[in-house]
């Protein structure tokens, strides 16, 4: 048996190349199989978090006829920070990793997002804010986790239109987008799935970026629970790489969305342009009004909303879309 590669989609600007993945050990198991239905569906999620990473495997990018080596780390997690040198292309672009088994080459590619010169960044939390997945009730997201496949999955009505108007914002050539990221407290685990569910609802393509993946049983019944600070991390990141755009920040009321948005648009005073909260409950909760008018006050536009049709005329308000 071979170990297993998995590439992850990356990103750059004018002066950096980042791309990363994770290496797991050689196994029989069979991957995730999206068309599983019922206890077939729960047993494919919960091998999911029953992988076995490899520590330490060498790896190799191959990028501007360059071969680079980096090792993984303990939880088999690789990624390269390649500085760019004159590099002129924009848009998706691929790049091949590849690792050694035996004198045998394994490689897998994916691709990156270099944007366009424009003025635009979406960053999208994923569970509850498009993806419903009722995160209020841990057993109930548990349950439509393991009992619903991905075609029985559902999306906010409305929320594709406008994802996908605020991806080609600004945008006269259908070839290009703003750059779009979804930042989730979900593992890696779930990766594919992600990636296959906005595909299927023709959700705008974007770079992922998750939590550590989980490799046991117990991790698994905490999945998307726990500490929230490695999205506020993310975000950041995000905003300091890319510091030239203005950002849109799509989130919920379910979890800690609004306190991470307005601890980011306090560091970033001018660039992050408008906060949309959606509301999962009957109510709005208070305390998400209240931050919501403290970003007024730093003159950030919000819209708090219950139906994506609010937020796509708040958007045509504000001439973004």
């Amino acid at each position: 048996m071979k170990p297993i590669l998995k590439l992850y989609r990356g990103y750059a600007n004018d002066q950096e190349l980042i791309v990363m993945g994770h290496v797991f050990r050689p196994t029989s198991t069979k991957d995730y199989n999206f068309q599983k239905k019922n206890f077939k569906n729960a047993a494919s999620v919960i091998r999911m978090f029953r992988i076995k990473t490899q520590a330490n495997a060498d790896v190799y990018l191959e990028h501007n006829n360059v071969k680079i080596h980096t090792k993984t780390l303990n939880d088999g997690y690789f990624k390269f920070c390649v500085p760019l040198d004159q590099y002129t292309k924009y848009g998706w672009i691929d790049y091949t990793v590849s690792i050694l088994h035996e004198n045998e080459t394994i490689a897998t590619t994916e691709s990156y997002i270099r944007p366009h010169k424009g003025n635009l960044g979406i960053i999208s939390d994923i569970d509850d804010t498009f993806l419903v997945s009722n995160t209020e009730n841990p057993l109930m997201k548990l349950y439509i986790l393991l009992f619903k496949n991905i075609d029985n999955r559902k999306v906010f009505e409305d929320v594709v239109p406008h994802y996908q108007a605020l991806s080609s914002a600004g945008r006269n050539n259908k070839e290009e987008q703003n750059a779009f990221f979804y930042v989730s407290s979900s593992e890696w685990n779930l990766y594919r799935f992600i990636v296959k569910f906005t595909e299927i609802h023709q959700l705008p393509r974007a770079v992922l970026l998750l939590k550590d993946i989980k490799t046991s049983l117990t991790d698994f019944f905490m999945t998307g629970r726990g500490n929230h600070n490695h999205k506020f991390d993310k975000i950041k990141h995000i905003l300091e790489f890319y510091p030239n755009l203005e950002y849109v920040l799509l989130g919920d009321d379910s979890q800690h969305d609004p306190f991470l948005y307005e601890a980011i648009c306090k560091i970033f005073p001018v660039t992050v342009k408008a906060v949309y909260i959606r509301q999962t409950g009957i109510h709005k909760k208070e305390k998400v009004e209240v931050i919501l008018k403290n970003l007024e006050s730093l003159k950030v536009s919000v819209c708090y909303f219950k139906n994506s049709k609010e937020a796509i005329a708040h958007s045509e308000m504000m001439g973004l879309i």
